[in-house]
C-alpha cells in the first residue's frame, strides 16, 4: 500500500471507530481465534512443534497469510480503491477491541471505589488485580494505548493489513481469552513474539511523548529505565508516561499558584484550581494521560501526512 492510501485507511478507520462505536462493538469479536487455538491444541500430541516455544506460528500463519494474499491481490484493481477498502476493514477490525476513551471515562465517572475498581479492571489483563493509584493508572492507559492503538497502527504502516492482523492475533494469543487454553511453552512463545512486536512501537511512542511533553524529563527517565539498551522490555514507556504526567500536573499547579498571586495583587479574578489541586475523588492523572496519548497519535498522523506531501512535491 502507498503512504497516501495508508494514511486514508488510518483516518477512515479511526473515524469509524469513534463515530460508529456500536458497529465496532458488534464486529470486533475474536471467538473464532480462540476456537482455532483450542482445535489446534486438541490435534497435536505432546512433544510436537505446536507445544514448543514457537508453536504459536502454527496458529498465526494461516489467517495472516490469507490476509496477505488478499492484500497483494487487491492492491491494483480500480487504482487501488479495492485495496484501500480492504485495508480500512482489516484495520477497523484489528483496532481496539474496546474503546480506550470510554474505558478511561468510566473510571473517572465511577461513583465509588468498588465501581472504579471494576471499571479499571478493563485496563488490566484477565485475572490481574487493578491498582487505583495514579501512577498505576497512567501506566495502564499507556499500556492499553500500545496494545489497542499504536501496535496495530505501527504494523499496519509497516506491513499493511496483514501486519495489523498479526499484531492483534498475537496479542490475543499472549493475553487474550483463549491464551489460558494454550500449552505453557506455546503461550510463552506468544508472549515472546508480542514483546518483539511491542518493542519498536514503545520506542517510537516514547520519542513522540518526548516531543509532545517535556523532552529532557522523558529522555532522562527513558535512559534510567533501560530504554537505551536493546532488551525486549517496554517498562521504559510506563516510566516515561508517569514522569510526563507528573511534570504536566506540576506545571498546572505552578500556573495556578502564579495566577492566584496575580489575583491577590489585584490583576484579575482567581481562576478555578486545576484538577490536581481540587478536592475530588477523581484521579487527575487519567485526564493528562489520555491527553498525551491523543497528542502522540496526532504526531504519528502528522508525520505520515508529511511523507504524503513530500511524495506529492517530488
Amino acid at each position: 500500500m502507498s503512504i497516501s492510501v495508508t494514511l486514508i485507511a488510518v483516518v477512515v478507520a479511526l473515524l469509524l471507530g469513534h463515530l460508529a462505536q456500536s458497529l465496532a462493538a458488534s464486529v470486533r469479536h475474536y471467538d473464532w481465534f480462540s476456537t482455532w487455538l483450542r482445535w489446534l491444541d486438541g490435534r497435536f500430541p505432546d512433544g510436537s512443534f505446536w507445544r514448543g516455544r514457537w508453536g504459536i506460528v502454527v496458529a498465526l500463519l494461516p489467517p495472516v497469510l490469507a490476509v496477505g494474499l488478499f492484500q497483494a491481490a487487491l492492491d491494483e484493481p480500480l487504482l487501488g480503491l479495492v485495496g484501500l477498502v480492504f485495508g480500512v476493514v482489516v484495520l477497523f477490525y484489528a483496532w481496539g477491541p474496546r474503546d480506550l476513551d470510554l474505558d478511561v471515562q468510566a473510571i473517572v465517572d465511577a461513583p465509588d471505589t468498588a465501581a472504579r475498581r471494576a471499571a479499571a479492571a478493563r485496563l488490566w489483563p484477565e485475572g490481574a488485580t487493578p491498582a487505583l493509584d495514579g501512577a498505576s493508572l497512567v501506566e495502564a492507559v499507556f499500556r492499553n494505548a500500545l496494545l489497542r492503538w499504536f501496535g496495530v497502527l505501527f504494523w499496519f504502516l509497516l506491513l499493511g493489513p496483514m501486519g495489523a492482523l498479526l499484531y492483534r492475533l498475537t496479542a490475543l494469543a499472549a493475553e487474550g481469552p483463549g491464551a489460558s487454553s494454550l500449552p505453557y511453552e506455546t503461550r510463552s512463545g506468544a508472549r515472546r513474539l508480542m514483546a518483539i512486536l511491542d518493542w519498536p512501537v514503545a520506542q517510537l511512542m516514547t520519542l513522540s511523548l518526548a516531543l509532545v511533553g517535556n523532552f529532557d524529563t522523558v529522555l532522562g527517565v527513558w535512559r534510567e529505565a533501560g530504554g537505551a539498551m536493546f532488551q525486549l522490555d517496554t517498562r521504559f514507556l510506563g516510566a516515561a508516561a508517569r514522569a510526563s504526567v507528573k511534570c504536566e500536573l506540576a506545571e498546572e499547579a505552578a500556573d495556578y499558584i502564579d495566577d492566584a498571586g496575580n489575583a491577590e495583587a489585584g490583576e484579575g479574578g482567581l481562576p478555578p484550581p486545576p484538577p490536581a489541586l481540587q478536592p475530588s475523588g477523581d484521579v487527575p492523572e487519567l485526564r493528562d494521560a489520555m491527553s498525551l496519548v491523543w497528542r502522540i497519535l496526532l504526531v504519528w498522523l502528522a508525520v505520515l501526512a508529511l511523507f504524503v506531501i513530500a511524495g506529492w512535491v517530488n
